[in-house]
C-alpha cells in the first residue's frame, strides 16, 4: 500500500468514530416500557414466569404441530391441576428430548472408558427412552389427578357441612355458600370462591356455577350439591337436612373408599408374609428332615 491509502484508511477511520460519538451524545427521546424496564430490578419471579412462558411458547408449537392421537389432552386432569394444556405438552416433549440424549451421551461415555457398543444399540434405547419418557407425564398428571379429586371430596363433604350450618342459622343460600367457602384457605375451596365469584360477575344462578365447575373437574359429588342448591333456589325447598344427609353419605363414601384399599393392601402383603413363613419353616424343619433322611 503507498502512504495515501494509509492516510486515507486514516481518515476513513476517524471520521467513523467521530460519527459514532456524535450518534451517541445526540438527544433522543427515550422509549418509556424499555426505561421503566431497566429500572425496575429483575426478581426470581420474573426469571421463573419468563422461563414458564418460554416453555409454554414451546408446548403452543406442540399443540399445532403435532396430531392429537400422539397427543392427547386430559383436559379436565389438567383443569383440577391447573396446569395449562401448553405447559402439558412442553413438559412432555422435554421429557422426550431427555430420554432421546440420555443415552446417546452414556453410550459416547461408554465408548471414552473402552467398553464398545453396537452403532445401533444407542439409537434403539435412545427412541425407546423417548417414548417412554413422553408418556410419563400422562401417568404423572394421570396420579396426581386421582389423588387431588379425593382431596376434593374430603373438603366438599366440609364445605357442604359448613353450607348447612349457614343455611340453619338463617342465611340465603348464596350468601350461605359464598360465607362457607372463606372459611378454609386451602385450594378446594380457593377454587369454589373462585368459582361463586366468577358466576356472581357473570350474571350466572350458584347451582349453575357449581355445576360447570364440576363438569370442567369431573367432580360428580359436586354436581349432586349442585342439584341440591338449585332445588332449594327453584322450589323454595329448605336443604338444611338434605345438606347434612349428603355431606354424611359423603363422609360415609369416602371411609368405605379408604377401608377398601385398606382391604386390598392387607391381601397384597398376605402374600410376601406366607412366603416369609413358608421360608421360615423351611429353615427350621429342613436340617431335621436331611439328618432323618442320612442326608446330613
Amino acid at each position: 500500500m503507498t502512504p495515501l491509502h494509509y492516510v486515507l484508511l486514516a481518515g476513513t477511520l476517524i471520521s467513523l468514530g467521530v460519527w459514532a460519538l456524535l450518534w451517541r451524545l445526540a438527544p433522543v427521546q427515550p422509549n418509556l416500557a424499555q426505561t421503566l424496564a431497566m429500572l425496575s430490578p429483575v426478581t426470581s419471579v420474573d426469571r421463573e414466569q419468563a422461563t414458564t412462558r418460554g416453555w409454554e411458547a414451546v408446548g403452543a408449537w406442540g399443540l399445532a404441530k403435532l396430531p392429537d392421537k400422539v397427543r392427547p389432552i386430559p383436559e379436565k386432569d389438567l383443569a383440577l391441576l391447573g396446569i395449562s394444556p401448553a405447559g402439558f405438552v412442553s413438559r412432555k416433549l422435554a421429557y422426550a428430548l431427555v430420554g432421546l440424549v440420555a443415552p446417546g451421551l452414556l453410550g459416547s461415555l461408554s465408548i471414552l472408558l473402552g467398553i464398545p457398543l453396537p452403532w445401533a444399540a444407542p439409537a434403539i434405547v435412545s427412541l425407546a427412552a423417548a417414548v417412554l419418557c413422553f408418556l410419563l407425564p400422562d401417568l404423572e398428571v394421570r396420579a396426581k389427578a386421582v389423588n387431588a379429586r379425593r382431596e376434593f371430596s374430603r373438603s366438599l363433604a366440609c364445605y357442604v357441612d359448613l353450607v348447612a350450618l349457614e343455611r340453619s342459622c338463617g342465611s340465603g343460600t348464596r350468601q350461605a355458600l359464598e360465607t362457607a367457602a372463606t372459611i378454609g384457605d386451602s385450594w378446594v375451596f380457593r377454587r369454589l370462591r373462585e368459582c361463586l365469584d366468577h358466576g356472581t360477575w357473570a350474571g350466572l344462578a350458584t347451582w349453575d356455577s357449581l355445576r360447570q365447575l364440576a363438569d370442567s373437574l369431573d367432580i360428580p359429588e359436586l354436581s349432586d350439591v349442585a342439584d341440591i342448591i338449585r332445588l332449594s333456589g327453584a322450589e323454595g325447598a329448605g336443604i338444611h337436612r338434605i345438606l347434612r344427609a349428603k355431606a354424611r353419605s359423603m363422609r360415609e363414601g369416602i371411609l368405605t373408599s379408604e377401608l377398601t384399599k385398606a382391604n386390598e393392601a392387607n391381601e397384597r402383603m398376605s402374600v410376601p408374609v406366607s412366603i416369609l413363613g413358608i421360608i421360615f419353616l423351611a429353615i427350621l424343619i429342613g436340617p431335621a428332615l436331611l439328618s432323618m433322611t442320612g442326608m446330613l
